[in-house]
């Protein structure tokens, strides 16, 4: 993506530099202060994008396979992976073109790597949008069938879905060409970091409300059995947990990033950001963690889902 820190990454190649070595350690930022710096290996990059791949693929291979998950939750937990997928694939083949480059076993114009690191950008930010808003769609997806059980076939139907995530999509490419196009503008860094608070919010009053919902229905349910104290807190514990390690982990895989966006509009020059600046491959591997921990959380949960997988690896079409 071309933001500071990042930009033109194909472009740079072309210079041969080293290939960064796997590290935790002090280095010096334009000022001669000293900075913490975790650089990540391109093999490690490499690695954590192939898996998060593997993985995406083997979600959306599995819910194409059986109807029973032609659902609009499955349609939105489908896309999420097809998103995290992109955003894998397109890091992925721009660290094997920097690789190659640096090897001498590919040699292209500047013009042609012009092309292919605009479209690899594209690629990228259009999929981190869709990412996060497929992850919105879930949490509003889960919110109406609690909140509105008996209406949630009616209100939530394939079609209307099908709808909405091609409004993503779209959404995502048209938004993020402009990015692209203009990422050297104020006004677009602050529209992806307000995007990112915005699903940050949406998420966490959804869930804190589903939180809520959930733990009065225990509480009624205890009340029936004259177990209100212990089932209540037990319950209440355990949702907060689970509460608590999903938006966690939303927002340690995904805040770094967009606070890099920030620092870049607030204080460009500061020595201190400069610091934060030099660990954008970090920011980039903790979306790529977030793509193969995001299976985990919406899609292999299900215990169809996992059985469909089986059929998949064994090949029982």
């Amino acid at each position: 993506m071309a933001v500071q820190g990042s930009q033109r990454r194909l472009l740079g190649s072309l210079n041969s530099t080293p290939t960064a070595i796997p590290q935790l350690g002090l280095a010096a930022n334009q000022t001669g202060a000293r900075c913490l710096e975790v650089s990540i290996s391109d093999g490690l990059f490499l690695s954590l994008g192939l898996v998060s791949l593997v993985e995406n693929a083997l979600v959306v291979a599995t819910i194409a396979k059986n109807r029973n998950l032609h659902s609009p939750m499955y349609c939105f937990i489908c896309c999420l992976a097809l998103s995290d997928l992109l955003v894998s694939g397109s890091n992925v083949l721009e660290t094997a073109v920097i690789l190659l480059l640096e090897a001498g076993a590919l040699v292209a114009r500047a013009a042609v790597l012009q092309q292919l690191d605009n479209v690899i950008d594209v690629i990228t930010c259009s999929s981190m949008l869709s990412s996060l808003c497929f992850l919105g769609a879930i949490a509003v997806d889960r919110y109406i069938s609690i909140f509105y059980a008996l209406r949630y076939h009616s209100i939530v139907t394939l079609p209307r879905a099908r709808r909405a995530v091609a409004a993503i999509w779209v959404a995502s490419v048209v938004f993020s060409t402009l990015f692209i196009a203009y990422y050297d503008h104020v006004a677009v860094l602050l529209c992806l970091v307000v995007f990112f608070l915005a699903m940050l919010v949406l998420m966490a009053v959804l869930y804190v409300h589903m939180l809520a919902r959930a733990c009065q229905h225990a509480q009624g349910i205890a009340r029936l059995h004259k177990r209100q104290r212990p089932v209540h807190q037990g319950f209440g514990l355990k949702g907060a947990v689970t509460l608590t390690i999903l938006l966690g982990i939303f927002f340690l895989c995904w805040g770094p990033f967009f606070l890099h966006l920030t620092l870049i509009v607030l204080c460009p020059e500061h020595p201190t950001c400069g610091c934060i600046f030099k660990n954008f491959s970090l920011f980039l591997a903790l979306i790529i963690c977030n793509a193969i921990i995001d299976p985990l959380i919406y899609a292999f949960h299900s215990q169809e889902l996992r059985r469909t997988l089986k059929e998949v690896l064994t090949c029982s079409w």
